[in-house]
Parts: C-alpha cells; structure tokens; sequence
C-alpha cells in the first residue's frame, strides 16, 4: 500500500522545490516537528486584505510531508483565511476517514491523493503536519 501513495504528482512536488524556500518578514510562522520520523517544517504565510498572499516552507522532511504542505500552499495562495479555514477543516475530515462529497473533494484537488493515508495511521502526522501549521497560523489571524 506505501507504494500506492507515493505517485508521480507527490515525488513531483517534493521535488520540485517550487514552494519551499524563506519569506521576508512573514506575517506568521509556524514549525511542525514530529519527533516519530524526524519531519521538522516551518510555513511561513503572509496576508493582505484577509487573503492568503504568499506561503513557502522550509525544512526537511520525508516525501509525503513536504508534498502535502507543498500541495497545500498551492491551494491556499489567494485564498481568503474562511476559505483556507474550510480546506483546511475538509483535509482532516478526508484524512480521519470522515465521508466527504464529491464537492469536497473538487475542493481539495490534488490534496485528494492523500485520502489513503486515512488507512496508514503511522503516515498521518506526516500528510498532516504542515496542515496542521496552517491551523494554527489561521487561528493566529483572527
């Protein structure tokens, strides 16, 4: 099942490289570290008017946790704080299991490739570490 969740679209993005990198004067920062595996990421969002204007991360983690906060900046970048808020909320709901509808999972478009870590307790703080950043900073915002 492992090599079921490391697809092309996840390699691809920890890969890439294209969202990972340090904000000047970010508004927020938020570190994530789970001491299980070694994942240590830090997000790193800016914000104007209540949207989310820029995000980037740094750190070091395995595949599935920086693809999943990669994927996740992609999703979140312009996105008003409610709307990251309901992504957010949407991607843990998948991630426990929870039914989700078909608009649900239009919402999270390629976040949606992490529905099977849902049956991989060991490989949840993974998918969810840098989601769990972007909690917290939007709970900083309000």
């Amino acid at each position: 099942m492992l090599d079921t969740i490391y697809t092309e679209l996840i390699l691809s993005h920890n890969q890439s490289g294209h969202n990972k990198g340090e904000l000047v004067k970010p508004d927020f920062a938020q570190r994530g570290h789970n001491p299980n595996c070694g994942d240590d990421l830090t997000l790193m969002v800016n914000t104007r008017d209540g949207f989310v204007s820029e995000a980037k991360f740094v750190g070091l983690g395995c595949a599935i946790s920086t693809a999943s906060i990669s994927i996740m900046i992609d999703l979140v970048k312009g996105k008003s704080v409610e709307e990251a808020r309901l992504l957010a909320t949407t991607y843990f709901r998948m991630i426990r299991g929870e039914e989700i509808t078909r608009d649900d999972k239009k919402l999270l478009k390629d976040a949606g490739v992490f529905e099977t870590l849902k049956d991989m307790p060991a490989r949840v703080k993974c998918g969810t570490l840098g989601w769990h950043c972007l909690s917290v900073i939007l709970d900083k915002i309000e």
